[in-house]
């Protein structure tokens, strides 16, 4: 059996029977540690690829500080969570779509309301409803903004002011109510 510290310099140096040596060694432990951590099978096999793409990657940078299987597994780890991260991060922007567009609501005052805004919206400019929807819709930043519609962060918080003091103007009616004509010249009952 060949020194590692020989087969890491081989590895490095890009030879793939090196490389599979490495793996073959140390996959049954960095595979184990990615199962427990993300617990589906097949999400883990995903995942565990990706770990020995990184390792295979950064190790260029592996200087011999600590055992090879060591520094793997700080690596398969890191990336692991940040895999875990990712999902949850989607599955929460999923689930919030889902609660929101999946659920139909057949109250008629939801479903007036919601023709209200759509209309509304439809009234703003061009620019002033791509800020909106892009800022207050699906949570892009300003500097987001201004990168993709390429206009400048101040140009964008102008627009989003512009949208929102139309988009008050033209639903007063739904978040006031009806006005009542007599409500303005009524005077107190003695």
């Amino acid at each position: 059996m060949e020194p590692e510290q020989l087969v890491i310099r081989r590895a490095i140096d890009g030879d793939e029977g090196a490389l599979r040596t490495l793996w073959t060694r140390h996959a049954p432990h960095i595979d184990a540690v990615v199962r427990r951590l993300v617990g589906d099978p097949d999400t883990a096999a995903d995942v565990a690829q990706e770990v020995w793409i990184q390792i295979f990657r950064a190790l260029p940078s592996y200087r011999g500080d600590s055992q090879f299987g060591t520094w793997a597994h700080r690596i398969a780890v890191n990336r692991t969570l940040n895999a875990l991260r990712q999902t949850k991060r989607i599955a929460m922007r999923e689930t919030a779509i889902e609660d929101d567009s999946a659920s139909v609501d057949h109250d008629s005052e939801r479903a007036i309301l919601a023709a209200s805004i759509e209309d509304a919206a439809r009234q703003l400019s061009p620019g002033a409803r791509a800020v909106f929807m892009l800022h207050d819709v699906e949570g892009y930043t300003h500097e987001e903004i201004a990168q993709e519609l390429g206009i400048t962060s101040g140009g964008s918080k102008s627009q989003l002011f512009k949208a929102r003091a139309k988009l008050r103007r033209l639903l007063a009616h739904v978040i006031d109510g009806p006005s009542r004509p007599d409500a303005r010249h009524a005077t107190p009952v003695s």
